[in-house]
């Protein structure tokens, strides 16, 4: 019986190479929510094995995997305005471009691609040409977060290798599906609840709320595939490019990942 036991805790470490892994959901500006949690984290003794992200989530994960500091994440945004990472583009796919921000990530993050980075990191984004979810794990860092960042209509598509790819929330706003399989523990960290919340008649507005009611709805079975699911609900109204309240945010994210880590038991 012994025997049997030890061979099967070999073949769980042979399946699931990581111990503890993060999947990021998307939300914008909420996803400062998520540097708070890993900040929450690391306070409590953990540190992710492998890191999944989606859109926001894909930016602080990469960041993250390559060894920017929570606190210098939020000093690199602490001044930062929609217009400064996002331009005006001819409307025929999308009405912005993210060049300058692809610019700004490769300068933060100091590597080319994502199989440098000092933690094994997927970027999830969405096939638009072939409507199916894709986890990046190597290649170009720059190309596949803003590929993980393109809301349909706001922004262009990204084009990689002749296929083009918006926002991972799409299809799945939390990226756990992605790691599941690779990790012993997985904690999912949704910075975008589905909750009720006004909205104005303007295009972009539309636009926002659509894909917004779409990816808060596709996160739920992801966050059933968690070992622990936490939300920052008290964040969840706030608007996608607002980055006025990145601090409060970032808080928000702390308190409910160590209250969810103390409730969970993996913490006293």
């Amino acid at each position: 019986m012994h025997c049997i036991k030890e061979c099967v805790t070999v073949l769980r470490s042979f399946t699931k190479p990581y111990k503890l892994g993060v999947a990021l959901s998307g939300g914008g500006a909420r996803g400062f929510a998520h540097v708070g949690a890993l900040k929450a984290i690391e306070s409590c003794g953990l540190r992710p094995d492998i890191i999944a992200g989606v859109s926001a989530g894909s930016i602080v994960s990469v960041l993250y995997a390559a060894g920017v500091s929570t606190d210098d994440m939020l000093d690199l945004f602490s001044n930062a305005k929609f217009s400064d990472f996002a331009e005006l583009s001819v409307p025929k796919d999308g009405f912005f471009k993210l060049d300058k921000f692809k610019k700004f990530i490769l300068k933060a993050v100091k590597v080319h691609n994502l199989e440098d980075l000092n933690i094994p990191t997927v970027v999830c984004a969405t096939d638009i040409d072939h409507g199916c979810r894709v986890a990046f794990t190597e290649g170009p860092i720059g190309e596949r977060i803003i590929a993980s960042c393109s809301i349909p209509i706001v922004f262009k598509p990204v084009k990689i290798h002749g296929t083009n790819y918006v926002d991972g929330g799409v299809l799945h706003n939390l990226p756990a599906w992605a790691i599941r399989n690779k990790c012993r523990r997985l904690i999912g960290i949704n910075c975008s609840p589905l909750v009720n919340t006004v909205h104005k008649n303007t295009l972009i507005d539309i636009a926002h709320r659509t894909y917004n009611l779409m990816a808060k709805t596709n996160a739920i079975p992801d966050m059933e595939l968690c070992d622990l699911a936490i939300e920052t609900r008290d964040i969840a109204s706030y608007r996608v490019f607002n980055l006025k309240e990145i601090k409060r945010v970032y808080q928000s994210g702390f308190d409910c990942t160590i209250e969810a880590l103390r409730q969970k038991g993996w913490i006293k």
